[in-house]
């Protein structure tokens, strides 16, 4: 029986659903999402934390189209911290410690007063078809949900199965059933499911840590907050503390390798390369005689504390006896055991660059699903997801992010043109132009997109013209405005034999900041737009003006092998001339472009310039069929 109608049904309230949802509904769609617990919503089930390098790229990139990851976090967070600041802005990022509930409970009531939302309780069962189209789902109660377009975003519910020691649990995370029909369903539809895995530290008692042992990680003053809409403001941060195993983590370990499931062969799925667990780290660097375990609290109303570095699935004894030898936690007490958890998802090769996938027409997939691991990819996705549910719904073409657009755009090319195997996690290395894909240009990238289908308002995208103006005028007059060199103090060494040297010169002199040349302006800062945001704005492009330039160009070049099209109709196994495993790669993975074709592991040059010649040919062919007789 059908009991609602709706635009979009979104399977999963993570990060990655609610993201989804609220993009829907920001575009004017009725959305179903449906979630096992409604006071979950976008809770997080391992580490406390928003952002960090590569990850924060992209909630910059969620929070200029619109999204909510920022402003969450913005509101939550109990401390922030900028990385990397030693090194070029292209790798700079912000990482920010989560009132864990807080956030939860912000994300809650924020999806609860949307209006075109409507949160259902219930456990997705299995998918409603009408051809080869997504006419719903089916609830484990048998109870039907009708609409046009579906994003399953089902983290590690999808066939979830704890691991501790010898002891297995199904369950979708520590206390929470997990999705167990919905993976026949897929697999009745055709879909390849495999097997991933990831895992939690035990949580820690902050009450039994002796942190006069570790060493204090405190905020950041002035605060740096993620959301372009967030006011800036100055509050008690609460610290962080950064402590060691020892010889003797390292011994008992070792001596219970055995009773690690992913050593006794108990867990067979590939776990995260970038976050391994400690019986795995000490295992494969066993010269290294200690590892770093980062202690960060879980929030302002808890004693709890995550220590990042410690993620386990050792029996719980083993647990207490390892934690206990790590400096400052020889009196700690475990309030939850670590667990390993293996649950399904879709090798990303059968999803389109829209997310949506090629069985199925009108069902996307965002998340974890896909084979990503981590809060803000999921985000990534889910957001992205949203917004071409609804493009589809409206017969319009999807908002594809290339490579050279945003980290986002990285992620999902990696994803589907790569065999996932293991969970993928973003890094800033992955992206080959990420000096222009920095944290502070994400609005000069994404906002026109975010403006056009209605994702932010008017007048934040009016706003932000302004900045964009005054950036080009705060450019301009560091270019124009000079100081003598006798001001300059002990920056006089740089400029030998001169008299003057202008302000934008002074900014490319290593060490020196935006804050340092503010006595030199000839001005009050505030007369010149939004004030220290345009100056920083303004410095970023004139010392990497060389590069970025350069990075433009390439950029270009990327785009116009981009812009060379595969037809979706042609067919790949018809192309003589191409290799075997060149052939196999293109049906499996079905690029869109010689581009994208380039980046598929195991083709070579010579497949390309084949590929080239055969859709040129293709592309004449189909003119002649066109030509009226």
């Amino acid at each position: 029986m059908k009991h609602f109608d709706f635009d979009i049904i979104v399977v999963g309230g993570g990060h990655a659903g609610v993201e989804a949802a609220l993009a829907g509904s920001r575009m004017g769609k009725k959305v179903a999402l449906v979630s096992m617990d409604r006071t979950k919503l976008a809770l997080m089930s391992c580490n406390p934390a928003i952002g960090g390098l590569g990850k924060s790229q992209i909630v910059k990139e969620i929070d200029a189209l619109g999204g909510l990851m920022g402003r969450a976090i913005d509101a939550t967070g109990i401390q922030f911290r900028k990385l990397n600041l030693s090194r070029g802005p292209a790798v700079w990022s912000t990482r920010a410690q989560a009132d864990r509930i807080g956030y939860n409970e912000f994300v809650c009531r924020f999806v609860e007063a949307d209006q075109n939302i409507t949160i259902i309780e219930g456990t997705a069962g299995a998918f409603l078809t009408e051809g080869d189209k997504i006419a719903g789902i089916e609830l484990e109660s048998e109870e039907r949900i009708f609409a046009p377009a579906v994003i399953v975003c089902s983290g590690t519910f999808l066939g979830g199965l704890i691991h501790i020691g010898q002891k297995q649990i199904p369950a979708g995370r520590r206390g929470e059933k997990g999705a167990y029909k919905l993976s026949e369903s897929f697999r009745a539809l055709g879909f390849e499911i495999g097997r991933l895995k990831t895992g939690t530290p035990p949580r820690l008692d902050g009450r039994t840590i002796d942190y006069s042992r570790c060493e204090e990680q405190p905020g950041e003053i002035p605060v740096p907050f993620f959301s372009y809409a967030t006011e800036g403001r100055e509050f008690n941060q609460v610290p962080c503390h950064l402590t060691y195993t020892t010889d003797k983590t390292k011994g008992i370990i070792l001596r219970n390798l055995l009773l690690s499931p992913m050593f006794s062969g108990q867990i067979k799925s590939r776990g995260p390369r970038y976050c391994p667990s400690i019986e795995d780290k000490i295992y494969r660097f066993a010269d290294k005689p200690r590892h770093q375990i980062f202690l960060e609290p879980e929030g302002n109303g808890t004693d709890e504390v995550y220590p990042n570095g410690f993620s386990t699935s050792l029996p719980e004894d083993v647990q207490y006896e390892a934690i206990r030898s790590v400096i400052g936690l020889e009196e700690a007490k475990i309030t939850k055991p670590g667990y390993a958890i293996e649950y399904d998802y879709c090798p990303a090769y059968q999803i389109k660059a829209s997310l949506e996938t090629r069985r199925l027409e009108g069902l996307f997939l965002a998340g974890q699903i896909n084979g990503t691991s981590g809060y803000e990819e999921a985000a990534g996705q889910g957001l992205m997801a949203g917004i071409n549910a609804a493009l589809k719904i409206n017969d319009q073409p999807p908002l594809i992010l290339d490579r050279g657009e945003a980290y986002i755009g990285v992620m999902i090319d990696d994803l589907i043109t790569h065999s996932t195997t293991e969970p993928y996690r973003m890094f800033t290395s992955r992206a080959e132009y990420r000096l222009g894909l920095r944290e502070d240009n994400a609005r000069d990238r994404l906002f026109s997109h975010a403006n056009k289908y209605g994702l932010i308002s008017d007048d934040d995208f009016g706003q932000f013209e302004k900045i964009r103006i005054s950036t080009d005028k705060e450019i301009s007059r560091l270019r124009k405005t000079s100081v003598p060199v006798s001001r300059l103090d002990g920056l006089a060494k740089h400029f030998v034999k001169r008299e003057n040297v202008s302000l934008a010169e002074l900014l490319k002199v290593p060490g020196v900041t935006p804050r340092d040349i503010i006595p030199y302006l000839d001005s009050s800062l505030e007369s010149h737009g939004s004030g220290l945001e345009v100056l920083e704005r303004a410095a970023i492009y004139i010392r990497y003006e060389g590069y970025i330039k350069k990075q433009e160009r390439e950029i270009e070049k990327f785009r116009k092998m981009e812009g060379e099209c595969i037809p979706e109709e042609i067919s790949f196994e018809s192309i003589s001339g191409l290799r075997n495993e060149a052939r196999e790669k293109f049906v499996r993975f079905r690029p869109n472009s010689l581009g994208q074709a380039s980046r598929i592991e195991g083709v070579t040059t010579g497949d390309l310039a084949v590929l080239s010649i055969y859709i040129k040919r293709f592309g004449r062919r189909a003119d002649d069929i066109k030509k009226p007789e």
